[in-house]
This record gives structure tokens, C-alpha cells and sequence, in this order.
């Protein structure tokens, strides 16, 4: 209860339409005060138990409104929460939920109207306190609260690169989500990609569970990135619902560029801009041609059991391999390319081509440069008339970046 000597008039105003009807709080409205009248009936306004929404007769007083109102069910957590004066100024407002999580919010320039940001969560009950002060000096406690509508499907992130990762120059941002996204541009405004230098770079949407974001150049070496999923409360579309925000922060390590020119039987490795070495390989034979692009180095074994029968090819056939222990390899598509220590093809390494489509080396050159390489560097070969596909590894470097643009759903 507010003193009425304070002059305060508290209101809560419900701003929600659900299925095309207003919906407003009718549960613990104000009662009629000794020798007063309820107050107003317009719709859409409600006001808490035992608080006059009469104007007060103190036109000094601070004068405050809520919106969602006391008390409202089922808000649909991307409506704006917004707490007004029309007299006075707003001195706080926090807003958390019942797990204890707060959700931020920011002042307008002559601090009478707070505005909520983006966090808010489906399915939770949000408490909203803070106080205002009048031009005639009086404090003010502002207190509500309202519950959030139920998700159908929550919406959550899995990403690479991982938190606190160090990540070679071409690696793309990937985010996995658990369930479809219907409103890729709803989504895609809450995502956003900090850097410690000025980066150009592009959302491209891989389908409706999948969203990358690139460069237009690789990245520079050395660079911080952060990255923020900020999709609590966002509307996926289709009764999905973000159920929490994330922050991954990731540095890129040293430029490590290598070519590999599979007509000529070479791989150059070229480090922070300068040739650090020229290595003699073999490539893929005719019927297991290795693929021509921009291939991306996706994950590293010192050591990598390789069964031909993962590539369709079974034990009782001329080309099955089974080599438990090939030394230092490194994938760079999905469907089985690697480049790795390769001593049983040393004869034909820098003059023919005799792999399975692997890019393979000596084992000293094979090791030497898994030493120098971080998840994410890039390998481009040249050479063959088979290309790489897209979805074939981390392959966003394969379209031009204007095209990769019109991933976005923004562009």
C-alpha cells in the first residue's frame, strides 16, 4: 500500500493481444477504498491490490505504469516490458525471473521510461521492482510481476568453434539448433559477432537447423572474436521459443594457408604470409580423384584407424584397406579426406598420384605439419576436375562472398 500523501498513482497496463482478443488482468484488482469508487474501466488497464489508479490530486507526485500489467499470464516473452512515469524520473527497475536470472534493461535519455532488453524466457515468472521519484522528491517502490506463455519447442545453440577455443584463419561460425527455425530473421537479428579488428563477414543460413557466419577475407591472425546467440524469448516460428542466450569467445592463432596442387604432386605451406615449406605428396588415383576447393581442417588425430569399409568399400575388395594406426591426420572433408604420414606410398610421393583420395606425406612432413596447424586452417587444392560440394566438410569458403551473402535472412 502507497501512501495516499505521496500522491502516487500506480498503473499497470496490459499490452498483450492474444488470439485477436485484449487481455487484461481481472485477478486481484483494486477494491473501493473507504468512501471511494473502483477505479477505471477502461480496458486494458489494471491495477494492483489495494492501489488507487486515481490521478492524484499531487501533480508532483511520480506517476507510474507497468507494462505487462500485475499479475498477467502467458506474455509472450518477445513483448516489450516497459516500466513509465509521466512525472518524475525512474531511479531502478530490475527484472528477474524465478531461477534468479536478470534480465537487462536501459533508461531513455530523461529517465522516464525503462525499457527491458532481450532475455526474456517462455515459461517463467518474471518479478519486476525498482522505485520512481516525483518532482516532489517522494520515493516510489515499484513492484510487479507476470508470468510467460509456455514454448511448444524451446529453441537452444550448439556451436563451433568451442569457448576459449584457438582456431585456425578460415574457420566458419557454425550454430546447431536442436529444433527448426521458421523466422531466420527473427533469429538472425539476436545473433552478433564481436572482433578486436574490424572484420567483414555475413550470416548464411545452411537450412533451417543450421546458420554459419564467415568472413569475407579470412580472418586476420591474432583476432578475439566474440560471439552472442542472444535468443532467449526470441519467436523461432511455429510455437518455438529461445530458451537461453550464449556467449563463445574464441581467438584465431597464426595464419597456417596450404596448397596442395594435386597435378603436380606438391603441398606449400605458407605461415603468417611467408613459404615455410614445400612438401612432396601423392594424391587421390584415378576412380578415387581427390576433390578440387577450399577445404577447411575440421579435427586432428595423432593417431587414426582407417577402414575402408566407412567409404563403401568391403573386405573381400581389391581396394579395401584396414590401417589401424595412420599417424598424424588431419580431415578435411565429411566423406573421408585426410591428409596424414603416408610411408607405404614414400616411393610415389612428389611424382604420381596412388591414395584413396587422401592427401598423403612423409611421415616426418606429416608431422611437422600437424605441428604448425590448428583446427579451422585452410587447404586449397587445385589440380582435378572434381569439385568439392557444399555440406561436404566445412565448405563455405567455396561460394564467393556476395553469393554467401544471400544466405542471410537479413540481406
Amino acid at each position: 500500500m502507497v501512501s495516499r500523501k505521496h500522491g502516487l498513482a500506480v498503473v499497470g497496463i496490459a499490452a498483450m493481444l492474444l488470439a485477436g482478443t485484449a487481455c487484461s488482468d481481472t485477478e486481484g484488482g483494486a477494491k473501493p477504498g473507504p468512501g471511494g469508487t473502483q477505479s477505471s474501466s477502461t480496458p486494458g488497464v489494471s491495477t494492483p491490490p489495494g492501489t488507487s489508479a486515481t490521478p492524484s490530486d499531487n501533480p508532483a507526485a511520480a506517476n507510474v505504469a507497468v507494462v505487462p500489467a500485475n499479475g498477467a499470464k502467458a506474455v509472450a516473452p518477445d513483448k516489450p516490458v516497459t516500466v513509465t512515469t509521466s512525472v518524475g524520473t525512474i531511479k531502478s527497475v530490475t527484472l528477474k525471473d524465478d531461477d534468479g536470472d536478470t534480465v537487462d534493461g536501459a533508461l531513455n535519455a530523461d529517465k522516464t521510461q525503462w525499457t527491458a532488453g532481450p532475455g526474456v524466457k517462455p515459461g517463467a515468472t518474471y518479478t519486476l521492482t525498482g522505485s520512481a521519484e516525483g518532482t516532489d522528491g517522494a520515493n516510489v517502490p515499484i513492484s510487479s510481476s507476470f508470468t510467460t506463455l509456455k514454448a511448444t519447442r524451446n529453441l537452444k545453440a550448439s556451436v563451433v568453434p568451442l569457448n576459449g577455443e584457438t582456431v585456425g584463419v578460415a574457420l566458419p561460425i557454425q550454430i546447431y539448433w536442436n529444433n527448426p527455425v521458421t523466422d531466420r530473421a527473427a533469429v538472425e537479428k539476436r545473433l552478433e559477432v564481436k572482433t578486436s579488428v574490424p572484420v567483414e563477414g555475413s550470416w548464411h543460413w545452411v537450412n533451417n537447423k543450421q546458420v554459419n557466419y564467415r568472413p569475407k577475407a579470412y580472418w586476420p591472425a591474432g583476432t578475439k572474436v566474440t560471439v552472442l546467440i542472444k535468443t532467449a524469448g526470441v519467436n523461432a516460428g511455429n510455437g518455438t521459443w529461445g530458451a537461453a542466450s550464449r556467449e563463445i569467445k574464441f581467438a584465431i592463432g597464426k595464419s597456417v594457408v596450404s596448397k596442395v596442387d594435386v597435378a603436380k604432386h606438391t603441398m606449400t605451406v605458407t605461415i603468417n604470409g611467408k613459404l615455410a615449406r614445400t612438401i612432396p605428396i601423392t594424391a587421390g588415383k584415378d576412380g578415387f580423384t581427390t576433390r578440387s576447393g577450399v577445404k577447411v581442417i575440421m579435427e586432428k588425430f595423432a593417431t587414426k584407424r582407417m577402414d575402408a569399409r566407412t567409404v563403401g568399400i568391403q573386405p573381400g575388395d581389391p581396394e579395401y584397406y584396414d590401417i589401424h594406426d595412420v599417424k598424424w591426420a588431419q580431415r578435411v572433408t565429411s566423406s573421408g579426406e585426410f591428409i596424414h604420414g603416408a610411408p607405404w606410398s614414400s616411393g610415389s610421393q612428389g611424382s604420381a598420384n596412388v591414395s584413396h583420395g587422401c592427401v598423403g606425406m612423409s611421415l616426418a612432413n606429416g608431422q611437422w605439419f600437424f605441428n604448425q596447424t590448428l583446427r579451422g586452417d585452410p587447404v586449397v587444392v587445385t589440380g582435378t576436375k572434381r569439385y568439392m560440394t557444399a555440406g561436404n566438410g566445412w565448405t563455405d569458403w567455396n561460394l564467393p562472398y556476395e553469393k554467401y551473402k544471400q544466405g542471410s535472412a537479413l540481406s
